[in-house]
């Protein structure tokens, strides 16, 4: 599942919105002999690629199914309501969906936000994709609530956006089949994770110090000779007739006797 033996890759797939291009730039730098692949789906179709192992990993958001697929939980974008530049919403910098009951709200099929109850007036029909509701949203049709990302992907100049304070949020993971943890994934887990080149964790790791490297760096003989006049005997100075320190007894001629 990740390429042949030969030549090795890993696939990336990455729903709209999600902007995979920090992690990958870290990827070329430290694994420049593995072509990482992009491969961008819909919301709907990112856990049947990782079914069917046309990629090996994927940035989806949740939820996913936890008993096919682990999932590392990376970030939670606020959710916004897009909506014409001349609209009273933007005379506010935040809004609540209470504020939006008397809009047409549209809620499209591929529509990523888990609402138990779409705020707002419903529209006569969904739109298919919220292509097609942001397109309805410049027509003066309704308004939409999306994550931000999405809201900046679809950007208008004849539209803009308001947080919506309490609608529910998407959350964005890493994930991947949980019976397909390879060593290329794990090495994408560290770097999504943070973590650096040199961690015990992660299986790119820097060379470690040879043995002629570590004698190199040793003083020759192990532990470090003392220097000429200071030996073990006597402290500092302690060779016979060396000055400072203690001293040997003196051996002079015995007094004579009176």
């Amino acid at each position: 599942m990740t390429g042949s033996a030969a030549s090795p890759s890993f696939r990336l797939a990455y729903v709209p919105g999600v902007t995979p291009g920090k992690w990958v730039r870290i990827w070329q730098e430290r694994l420049p002999d593995i072509p990482l692949e992009l491969l961008a789906v819909s919301a709907a179709e990112a856990s049947g690629v990782l079914r069917d192992c046309t990629a090996d990993a994927a940035l989806v958001r949740l939820p996913v199914d936890r008993t096919v697929f682990s999932a590392i939980p990376l970030y939670t974008e606020t959710s916004v309501v897009l909506v014409p530049q001349d609209h009273v919403v933007t005379a506010a910098d935040e809004v609540s969906t209470e504020d939006l009951a008397d809009d047409v709200v549209l809620h499209p099929l591929d529509d990523v936000l888990d609402w138990e109850r779409p705020p707002g007036q419903p529209a006569l029909e969904r739109p298919a994709t919220t292509a097609d509701a942001v397109d309805l949203v410049a027509a003066g049709i309704g308004l939409l609530v999306v994550p931000q990302s999405l809201a900046r992907l679809h950007h208008r100049k004849d539209l803009t956006y308001r947080p919506v304070v309490d609608a529910p949020q998407s959350g964005v993971a890493l994930c991947w089949p949980e019976d397909a943890t390879t060593e290329l994934v794990e090495d994408f887990i560290g770097i999504v994770r943070g973590r650096t080149v040199n961690s015990t964790r992660g299986r790119v790791q820097a060379p470690a110090q040879t043995q002629p490297e570590r004698k190199r760096a040793e003083p020759k003989g192990g532990a470090r000779k003392p220097a000429p006049g200071k030996g073990a005997r006597g402290g500092a100075g302690g060779t016979r007739g060396g000055s400072g320190g203690s001293q040997s007894p003196r051996r002079g001629k015995p007094r004579r006797r009176s």
